[in-house]
C-alpha cells in the first residue's frame, strides 16, 4: 500500500534471522549517538531471535531501494501487552515516513496478536520520535518501569 507521500520503493518486511546483524547495527547506531548501550540492549540486540521472536514478539525491517534502512520490534510483555521497541531509521532514509510505516505495521501486528495495550519507553530529548508516537496515538502514562537508565517517559496505546 503506497500513498502520494510514501514512495513505492519503501517496503516493510518481516524480520528473518538473516537480518540479525542489520537489526543490531541500526539500533546500536542511534543508541550510541544519544546514550550508551545497556544490558538489555546487549541482550535484545545480540539475540533478537531468542529474546524477541521466540518469546512471541515480532520484528519489522524497512527496505528502501533494496537496502535495509529501518527496523522496529514488538516485544511481548504479557498476554495482553506488547512493547514497541528498537525503532531505528538510518539518517539517509529520514523524511521518507519510514518510522511512521514501521509504527503502523507494529500496531496492526499487535492487534493481530491479540494485544489490548501497546506501550513504549523513550526519552524526552528524542523529540522527533515522541512527535511520531503522539501522531500514532500513544499517550504519556506514569512511568513505574525503570528497565533502561535512559528512559524517562512511558507511553501507551489501547488497542
Amino acid at each position: 500500500m503506497t500513498t502520494a507521500s510514501t514512495p513505492a520503493t519503501v517496503s516493510i518486511i518481516d524480520y528473518t534471522p538473516v537480518h540479525a546483524a542489520k537489526f543490531r547495527e541500526l539500533n546500536q547506531a542511534w543508541i550510541e549517538r544519544y546514550f550508551e548501550m545497556e544490558e538489555l540492549d546487549f541482550k535484545s540486540l545480540g539475540d533478537p531471535d531468542g529474546y524477541i521472536i521466540a518469546k512471541g514478539g515480532h520484528i519489522f525491517m524497512a527496505e528502501y531501494n533494496g537496502e535495509i534502512v529501518g527496523t522496529c520490534a514488538l516485544i511481548k510483555v504479557d498476554g495482553q501487552t506488547y512493547e514497541l521497541a528498537k525503532m531505528a531509521v538510518t539518517d539517509k532514509a529520514q523524511g521518507l515516513k519510514i518510522g511512521k510505516r514501521l509504527g503502523e505495521a507494529a500496531i496492526q501486528k499487535a492487534r493481530e496478536l491479540g494485544a489490548s495495550t501497546l506501550m513504549l519507553l523513550s526519552n524526552r530529548k528524542l523529540e522527533t520520535a515522541l512527535h511520531l508516537y503522539h501522531k500514532l496515538g500513544f499517550v504519556e502514562v506514569p512511568d513505574e518501569l525503570k528497565e533502561y537508565k535512559r528512559a524517562d517517559i512511558k507511553m501507551e496505546m489501547a488497542l
